[in-house]
């Protein structure tokens, strides 16, 4: 082949890793989109926008955008028309195509992106299928075939207000703890607000972004009492960027001695210069990123080296080739990635082949309520997780497919099947 055609190839099917370029060029223009699809899961924690794009091939692919309302109200009124007719293997160009048609809805954050995000993942999975190789194949190859993950937990269910109740939940999950998971994160910003509920403290004030002298102490003494439960085991810190800079600083210097994996979104997402000075003011990692949606916006935080990593939510930010491109840039500053995550098993696979053909990435969450049925919503094979950690499975596309009888028992009020 010349080198005039070979660019021309590449130009045609650029978003697939190189050894399936030619499969994707021979199903070029062969298959068409004939419906899309949407339903709502209700979770034990959050209402999950589970997504179907069926073609005339008779093969389908899955996906799921970021939990809450508006998300099938415009996939199905407003990007159905936009796919419908399309060929699905151009991943990349559909996303596109439902972001610049679609630009008066918020184009360029969230639910517009957070419905596209859905698709696309939904678009990969059904490329997968069709080429008979797993999603992260097509997402340049895997650097591992098995992903990290940790679990967050909530504030204490018992007496939280209590110092001891810290202690004796980060005990209790890792004796109990089937899954073998070998970090956690807990909810440092919790601590406040559980110790004065009413708010009656001096200094104290819903709507004020203040950490007080007394509310690091107390942190400082739940994460002591945490270290002191999980002994080596990895724990990150939660603050859900409800700090003014100083403060968290203070914070952060005051926990350095635990050695967190990281404390998470210190400061509001929207201001990258206070997340910078708060990183480069302390030795305590930084993580961020999950309100932030797309390159266009992970890119001063990593331009800036603003955080030690960046946490990326996939369904809602742009799906897995967005992810890839936020990965590769941060690697490019020595930042690395980890993935947040309150999605159903659907999203969760999905976001794991992103991170497992991710170069520098270390480790995946999984939050929210997680009865035994939420695993098997999809039919995965074996255990859902292995010792902490989700194994790519060498199966089409993400590698699994609802369980009917399972979503169907648990469908939020009104919804039917692929209604």
């Amino acid at each position: 082949m010349d080198r005039r055609k070979l660019l021309a190839n590449l130009g045609a099917v650029s978003c697939f890793a190189l050894p399936f370029q030619a499969k994707a060029e021979a199903l070029r223009r062969k298959v068409k989109i004939t419906d899309v699809k949407v339903m709502i899961v209700r979770g034990p924690t959050w209402d999950w926008n589970l997504i179907k794009i069926e073609t005339d091939a008779g093969v389908h692919g899955i996906g799921e955008a970021y939990w809450g309302p508006g998300v099938k109200d415009i996939i199905l009124n407003r990007f159905k028309d936009d796919l419908v007719g399309e060929d699905p293997m151009n991943v990349v160009k559909l996303y596109t195509k439902c972001l610049l048609f679609n630009g008066g809805y918020g184009a360029i954050a969230g639910v517009t992106v957070e419905a596209a995000s859905g698709l696309e993942i939904a678009l990969w999975d059904l490329a997968g299928r069709l080429l008979q190789t797993p999603v992260c194949n097509l997402l340049g190859g895997r650097f591992r075939d098995k992903v990290r993950f940790y679990r967050t937990l909530g504030a204490p269910d018992r007496h939280p207000e209590d110092p001891k109740s810290w202690g004796d939940q980060a005990a209790e999950a890792k004796a109990n703890n089937p899954y073998g998971f070998t970090a956690f994160k807990v909810q440092g910003d919790s601590v406040p607000r559980t110790a004065d509920p009413e708010f009656k403290e001096p200094g104290h004030d819903p709507y004020t972004n203040q950490f007080t002298n007394l509310d690091i102490s107390r942190l400082v003494d739940r994460m002591d009492r945490v270290r002191a439960a999980l002994g080596g085991t990895d724990f990150a810190i939660e603050c859900h960027w409800k700090y003014s800079v100083n403060d968290v600083i203070k914070y952060c210097n005051a926990v350095e001695h635990v050695n967190p994996m990281w404390v998470e979104d210190p400061t509001p997402p929207e201001n990258v210069e206070t997340m910078e000075r708060v990183s480069r003011a302390t030795n305590t990692p930084i993580c961020t990123g999950e309100n932030l949606y797309g390159l266009s916006q992970f890119a001063p935080l990593i331009l800036r080296q603003a955080c030690a990593g960046v946490h990326i939510d996939i369904p809602k930010s742009g799906g897995l080739f967005e992810a890839k491109r936020i990965s590769d840039l941060a690697d490019l500053y020595g930042i690395w990635t980890a993935c947040h995550n309150p999605a159903s098993a659907v999203g969760t696979i999905a976001s794991a082949h992103a991170a497992a053909s991710m170069r520098n990435f270390r480790i995946h969450e999984l939050a929210g309520g997680r009865d035994p049925w939420t695993f098997e919503l999809v039919n995965h094979e074996g255990p859902f997780f292995r010792n902490g950690y989700f194994y790519i499975e060498d199966k089409p596309g993400l590698g699994v497919d609802l369980n009917p009888d399972v979503a169907k028992a648990h469908l939020a009020p009104g919804e039917v099947w692929w209604g």
